[in-house]
């Protein structure tokens, strides 16, 4: 990664948020939180995924584009995305999630941010599964815990007794951050 990539700037994010809940989406499609979960996991997998593979389930199928322009766009602006979030992944800087590290659901939310982020990475983690648990399932498993706990896709034992422990649970969301660097540089520098 060089030093003189273009970051995406607030301005940015706010544009691909906005057309991420438009009607030119799927319903199914990824949001801008859920967007940046699926792309922190694509830069820290270990076995790169085709844009086209990724792009579509981003989107969950092809957007209505208002114009080759706007697609040119959007599409830019994702791939911004997904450079800004591989810089800070290369330069060993903590990821800062677009969202916060809690799974304590405000008034209104049926699931919170944190969930819709971390159930967006597992997404990306399931493109490549094999990959990823192939050489070293159990360290693997154990630094992704934080997030399979936020996800709250698991059944297994060891998840669902931490789910139901808020102060542990809440002790592991804030650990994401530092856990998005750990399994980078375990997949991208295993010699260090």
């Amino acid at each position: 990664m060089t030093a003189n990539i273009a970051l995406i700037t607030e301005e940015e994010l706010d544009r691909l948020e906005e057309f991420l809940f438009s009607p030119a989406v799927s319903d199914e499609a990824l949001d801008l939180i859920g967007a940046h979960g699926f792309l922190c996991a694509l830069n820290i997998s270990p076995e790169t995924v085709a844009e086209s593979e990724w792009l579509e389930q981003l989107f969950d199928g092809e957007p209505k584009w208002a114009s080759e322009a706007e697609k040119h766009e959007i599409i830019e602006l994702i791939r911004k995305l997904y450079r800004t979030i591989g810089n800070d992944l290369y330069n060993d800087q903590e990821i800062l999630l677009p969202c916060e590290l809690s799974l304590e659901p405000e008034d209104d939310e049926e699931m919170t941010e944190l969930t819709i982020w971390a159930q967006s990475f597992m997404e990306g983690v399931f493109l490549k599964e094999d990959a990823w648990f192939g050489q070293d399932e159990e360290t693997v498993a154990g630094l992704l815990l934080p997030i399979m706990v936020a996800s709250d896709l698991f059944e297994d034992e060891e998840v669902r007794e931490i789910s139901q422990d808020r102060a542990l649970r809440e002790e592991m969301c804030v650990q994401i951050p530092e856990v998005l660097v750990d399994l980078y540089l375990h997949f991208h520098a295993p010699d260090k």
